[in-house]
């Protein structure tokens, strides 16, 4: 008798079930679809172990997984029908490729004998998914899950980690097939070679204004500590990517801050100015190197050590003077424990980089009656330092990118592909992987209306994150941009918005509408101390289009330019 024929036979949904659970995989987000009632049904045998959570939109999920990676380090898992519900999802696809996010999407498809027929609601999955998954695979069999389930598992995880889309037609997971379980593949991580080390100590020791830019993958706690000692011992200050400044303790003497949407002057110029370039784990994407412009490609002014865990990526962009093909956590710990060998004269350039980053966190005086800088001020005086603050896309965040220190890896959650919408569907995650911890999560009035829906997913989960909503009528990016490039002639980006203090009411929430400075510390107490979920609606002058600058003041320079 063959090993398979000692096996009981499992329907398909049993098996994709049974190997989520095999490879370590507990919660799966989603919206039910009738192409996969049989995985849906597996799961209730199981849901002492694997856990479904019903989201209102499957973008809402999509988002859900994609935060449930970045905080657990295991692939979020995303379960959406055909058609309709892969639509959808492709926003938090997206969103998982840009950031380099281990997801798994199990989508599922019409049975096998409708396929080539549009029949309904059946799209093509290998091309609709080609340019934003690692891999996308149709099951062609019940008794090749295990396999192809495996294999996704560890290919969203290793390399440049990212989505990985299985197809699975409806009548797979009704077929029945006796085979194996496969367990979670080790992950193959590249150390660093004791070469490349050897040649960056030399280029550290002749360097006299190094910096360090931080981000990207394979990143952990441990990699944290380590970095910070590295910056500690070398006197190198640490530059963060866009919404990856949770990667060292802000509070840290070398940190200098982030290189983020708009990054601060002081900051690009400090990567400008610097005689090399230390960048481990981030890509240099171009939001991180404003428009590739800070460092410019293809051989940057600076030297370059670039070192990520693709050798794919190396190159792509930047030719690095030394790449380095290593994980991230790993060459963290290697930077850690390398000789401080008599360097130049570094204490200045150190000190000033963390001076200037200091000087930008008092955020200006803002017009209205509510000062946003005031209400980060109130949250950091009452959050704990390992508060989750999380967000989606809008110039509502640089009240967060430039004006709150993060201090626990993980604890800022936000999408490098700037989706709209990630906000609320976030605080669902961080709360689910972490339900002792204080989640914060903000959205525009437009951000929020993308997923507010999920308010209902937090109500039936029992979750009790506190929600802050900008509202200044209007979609403000897009204003910014206009008043730049076409100074007070205004289409398409003002908002009639609902009132969202009673919106949340109405799902449940404690809701307060916030229109004074002097009414925020009281506002904010009853809300964190509501016993559930809160939402918080500040009502602000759209005047204040940013932090620094306003509405009159980006006309009148667009006007006043020749």
């Amino acid at each position: 008798m063959s090993r398979d024929e000692a096996l009981a036979a499992r329907s398909g949904g049993e098996i994709l079930a049974d190997g989520l659970i095999a490879q370590g995989l507990d919660t799966v987000y989603g919206v039910p679809g009738e192409s996969f009632l049989a995985v849906l049904d597996a799961v209730h045998a199981r849901r002492d172990r694997l856990r479904f959570v019903t989201c209102r939109q499957e973008g809402g999920a999509a988002f859900m997984a994609d935060a449930h990676a970045k905080l657990t380090g295991r692939p979020g898992v995303l379960l959406v029908t055909r058609g309709p519900g892969a639509c959808n999802a492709s926003i938090g696809v997206h969103t998982a490729f840009q950031d380099s996010t281990p997801m798994i999407v199990l989508i599922g498809q019409v049975p096998r004998h409708h396929r080539e027929r549009e029949a309904f609601q059946e799209v093509e999955f290998r091309h609709m998914f080609a340019p934003m998954a690692k891999w996308v695979c149709e099951v062609e069999s019940a008794a090749r899950l295990p396999e192809h389930l495996a294999h996704a598992c560890a290919l969203a995880r290793s390399g440049r980690p990212g989505p990985v889309v299985l197809s699975l037609p409806e009548d797979v997971l009704t077929e029945a097939a006796a085979v194996a379980d496969l367990p979670a593949a080790p992950l193959p991580r590249a150390a660093p070679d004791p070469t490349a080390l050897a040649e960056l100590g030399r280029l550290l020791a002749r360097a006299e204004r190094p910096v360090a830019v931080i981000g990207g993958p394979g990143w952990s706690a441990a990699a944290a500590t380590d970095i910070a000692a590295f910056a500690a011992a070398h006197r190198v200050p640490v530059l963060t990517s866009l919404r990856c400044q949770d990667y060292i303790d802000n509070d840290h003497p070398c940190y200098a801050g982030d290189l983020g949407i708009s990054a601060n002057r002081d900051v690009v110029a400090r990567l400008r100015d610097a005689d090399l370039i230390l960048a481990l784990g981030t890509r240099l994407g171009d939001m991180t190197t404003q428009g590739y412009s800070v460092p410019t490609p293809p051989r940057p002014a600076q030297t370059l050590v670039h070192v990520y865990p693709d050798a794919a990526e190396l190159g792509r962009v930047y030719r690095a003077d030394l790449p380095v093909v290593a994980d991230s956590a790993l060459m963290a710990a290697a930077l850690a424990a390398l000789p401080a060998a008599p360097t130049p004269p570094r204490e200045a350039w150190c000190q000033e980089a963390r001076a200037a980053y200091e000087r930008l966190l008092a955020p200006p005086p803002q017009p209205g009656a509510l000062d946003m800088g005031a209400l980060m001020a109130a949250l950091r005086r009452r959050l704990p330092r390992d508060a989750i603050l999380t967000n989606g896309a809008g110039n509502y965040t640089a009240w967060i990118h430039k004006f709150w220190q993060f201090h626990a890896y993980r604890s800022q959650l936000a999408p490098t592909s700037g989706a709209m919408g990630y906000g609320v569907p976030a605080t669902v995650a961080a709360k689910l992987a972490h339900p002792d911890r204080r989640v914060v999560g903000f959205a525009g009035d437009g951000c929020f209306l993308m997923n507010g829906q999920e308010m209902a997913t937090i109500r039936h989960l029992g979750l009790d994150p506190l929600l802050i909503v900008v509202n200044n009528g209007m979609l403000g990016t897009i204003r910014m941009h206009q008043e730049r490039e076409y100074p007070g002639r205004i289409e398409a980006t003002a908002l009639t918005n609902p009132d969202f203090a009673a919106m949340a009411a109405a799902f449940g929430f404690h809701a307060e509408r916030l229109e004074r400075t002097a009414d925020i510390d009281a506002a904010l107490d009853r809300a964190l101390a509501a016993g559930g979920p809160a939402l918080v609606e500040c009502i602000v002058d759209p005047e204040g289009v940013t932090p620094r600058t306003t509405l009159t003041a980006l006309r009148a320079a667009a006007t006043a330019a020749p």
